[in-house]
């Protein structure tokens, strides 16, 4: 299995292709293409539409985790994604087939790209106050800490920062952490186990040069956003907040 799996209660993959204009395809033409994405993965069979209209391919779950692949058509994106995927390279063969697909069922053009973005994210239990523990953990000697003062409770602690990679800043990196802790729970100090989370995202727009290649863009973000996280992400932020959960079990 693919390390990052290990790193975190659960991880995936999530990729995302956004528009400039909405989608429109035909009733047939959309089947069309979940049809095919079906015929080369059995296991996704379970359709439905979401509550925002969205028309969303699905495999089922299995007991209280996610199935492993989705697919998520918009009016304004492609989404797709992969749970627990054993390797890089199962990751791509899956977006390949989705992105191979797409421009002709979906009639998508090169000059309605937005711009693409791959996300890694890994979600961490935890029973209690999430922003304290992001505090305490990523920035207990911070100087925005000691301008704060004394303080009962950390009750907002998500940051978020955005870097660009290319000198044209068409190809940027967004780390996020986020916290799912309510000020409700903190008022009666009882605390419901759910996931914080950290998210590395790494984005191109198009209309700056280079390949217009669907899947050759989405592989090249998946590899750099991977390099990213297993080298800097890991041992910075999602370590030290896994070994912090750990001692407050």
């Amino acid at each position: 299995m693919w390390s990052l799996n290990s790193r975190c209660d659960e991880f995936y993959v999530a990729s995302r292709l956004f528009f400039k204009l909405a989608l429109d395809p035909s009733r047939e033409t959309l089947l069309h293409f979940l049809e095919q994405i079906r015929r080369a993965y059995p296991a996704m069979s379970r359709f439905h539409r979401a509550e925002d209209g969205s028309v969303v391919l699905e495999e089922e779950p299995q007991g209280d985790r996610h199935g492993d692949r989705y697919v998520k058509i918009e009016p304004g994106a492609l989404k797709f994604g992969y749970y627990h995927a054993g390797s890089l390279e199962t990751v791509e063969r899956f977006a390949d087939h989705v992105l191979a697909q797409a421009p002709y069922d979906l009639s998508l053009s090169d000059l309605d790209y937005d711009y693409m973005e791959v996300a890694y994210c890994f979600d961490l239990e935890y029973r209690g106050n999430h922003d304290e523990l992001i505090a305490d953990t990523l920035f207990a000697d911070h100087p925005l800490m000691h301008a704060l003062g004394e303080h009962r409770h950390v009750v907002d602690c998500q940051p978020f920062f955005g870097i660009g990679l290319s000198e044209d800043c068409s190809t940027q990196a967004y780390l996020e952490v986020k916290s799912r802790t309510t000020t409700h729970e903190m008022r009666q100090g009882e605390y419901i186990p759910q996931p914080l989370s950290v998210y590395f995202t790494v984005r191109r727009y198009w209309g700056f040069g280079g390949s217009s290649d669907l899947a050759t863009v989405h592989r090249e973000l998946l590899t750099a956003g991977e390099a990213i996280v297993q080298h800097r992400v890991l041992p910075t932020v999602v370590q030290p907040l896994v070994e912090a959960i750990a001692t407050r079990r």
